[in-house]
């Protein structure tokens, strides 16, 4: 009972700290979503943030930033997130049907900052878009960098840094990941 009514809270919580109005479709936050930004967020259907019987289901919440006006954050239908979620993009994230995401999971589209030391305080001037294919699966802390494409039905490892685009059916794992077979 006391479970129930501390969930209802944090959802009521983080939906008013939730400062975005673009937002269409519907999800089912099992655990506290943050949306921000001035961009789009497209839901498809059945997505669900969160999973109450993995680590982190109290102390975060799933956080969804499409930081400019011209931003895109579009999930298919029945994609399912574990705890933790970040997704921040500049320009377009997109994560196709029956995707399956880990815990502490990271999917962002830009260095956020220019690179060049004397730029370093501007924002970066080529966000890359990161498109992941339908049946994608991501083990836990899994990060995905700008103009990241994972194919259809790709898995990746726990613990992953993607810096590159793979094909469909890749199987792929490390720091830089790269390609440890193909289904």
């Amino acid at each position: 009972m006391l479970e129930r009514i501390v969930l209802k809270f944090l959802r009521f919580f983080y939906s008013n700290l939730s400062q975005h109005h673009i937002v269409s479709g519907q999800f089912k936050d099992i655990q506290p979503v943050l949306i921000k930004g001035k961009g789009k967020v497209a839901y498809g259907l059945n997505v669900k943030h969160g999973v109450p019987t993995s680590p982190h289901f109290y102390n975060t919440y799933t956080y969804i930033e499409a930081r400019t006006s011209h931003s895109e954050i579009i999930f298919g239908d029945h994609v399912s997130t574990n705890n933790n979620l970040s997704i921040v993009s500049e320009q377009k994230v997109v994560i196709g049907s029956h995707t399956l995401m880990g815990c502490n999971c990271s999917i962002i589209d830009s260095n956020f900052h220019d690179l060049h030391p004397q730029n370093r305080l501007q924002t970066d001037p080529n966000p890359k878009a990161v498109i992941l294919g339908e049946n994608v699966f991501l083990g836990n802390s899994v990060t995905i960098l700008k103009g990241v494409e994972l194919g259809d039905h790709c898995v990746v490892a726990s613990g992953s840094v993607v810096n590159c685009s793979f094909p469909e059916k890749s199987v792929i794992a490390g720091n830089p990941a790269v390609l440890v077979k193909t289904l």
